[in-house]
């Protein structure tokens, strides 16, 4: 398929780099253009604009990294509704809010152009290894056209209905979730530190008794191994989904007391100028809570 990527980060460029080896023709843009180089060398056309990606496509995807980025190059001057033709499809992987999503759909159905969102769960080494999960909602014969895209993006792929929106509150949810659980490894192996246990010792009784998941093991080890950069997913990321996903719930009328504290300790890691380091660095802020000395 002809496919235009926006969003070349760390997780768009093994993205796109996927579609690529999956022999889909490429037209690339990323406000960085240089970020476009490696791309580029896989015979990837490089565009000046959004629009540009996405002029005589059939699927443009976007992986940008908030609501301003995205809503500026699909909604904005020279954006991705300007110029994708009718009947093509938006395949929207960025994790952004429900009610932009909503917006989107709105602003390519009154196009004529078809709109998926398809966030994904891993990090950049996932995305590297084709070992992505996606999420994936819209229109069943529009998700079927995208299905040789979205198969390339990762190992799996969960279909949730018709409405668009329902992808981006269960991506909302997943990170609350794996928030939650950080939050979590970061206060118990505070509490172990702080009691004169080694944060290696914790961790490989984590491994023997609680570890069943590589997600849950990967970041118990950079917590216990302090070791925040660099950022496979940046705090200040955290922060913002973890609001968004407040957001979500303020909408629904559903509490998320927790959220709220997450949303808390996200932000007192970003004005501590903690925002680039990876969002584990949760473990860091449980410690100086503690008055542990800081290692590693």
């Amino acid at each position: 398929m002809k496919v235009g990527f926006i969003g070349l980060g760390n997780m768009g460029t093994p993205m796109a780099k996927n579609l690529a080896d999956a022999g889909h023709e490429l037209v690339v843009w990323n406000r960085t253009a240089s970020k476009a180089d490696p791309l580029k060398q896989q015979g990837a056309r490089v565009a000046k604009t959004p629009a540009e990606a996405a002029r005589d496509v059939e699927v443009v995807v976007s992986m940008l990294a908030d609501d301003h980025a995205a809503e500026e190059a699909v909604l904005g001057k020279d954006g991705i509704v300007s110029a994708l033709p009718k009947n093509a499809i938006h395949v929207s992987s960025s994790t952004i809010s429900v009610a932009l999503s909503e917006r989107l759909t709105k602003a390519h159905t009154d196009a004529g152009q078809g709109y998926v969102s398809a966030p994904v769960f891993g990090r950049p080494e996932a995305a590297a290894g084709k070992q992505l999960w996606v999420v994936a909602a819209g229109p069943k014969a529009q998700v079927e056209r995208v299905r040789p895209v979205l198969t390339a993006l990762g190992r799996g792929l969960t279909e949730l209905g018709e409405r668009p929106s329902a992808a981006n509150t269960v991506k909302l949810s997943g990170n609350f979730l794996i928030a939650s659980m950080m939050e979590a490894l970061s206060e118990a192996f505070a509490l172990a530190e702080k009691c004169g246990v080694e944060r290696a010792a914790f961790l490989d009784v984590f491994k023997s008794v609680f570890a069943k998941a590589p997600i849950f093991e990967n970041y118990a080890g950079a917590i216990a191994k302090g070791q925040y950069s660099p950022a496979g997913f940046a705090l200040r990321l955290g922060l913002k989904d973890v609001s968004l996903a407040l957001e979500a719930g303020r909408a629904a009328e559903v509490p998320l007391p927790l959220a709220s504290l997450l949303r808390d300790h996200f932000l007192t890691g970003v004005a501590q100028g903690r925002g680039d380091e990876d969002w584990s660095a949760l473990g860091a802020l449980a410690q100086e809570r503690a008055g542990i000395t800081k290692k590693g």
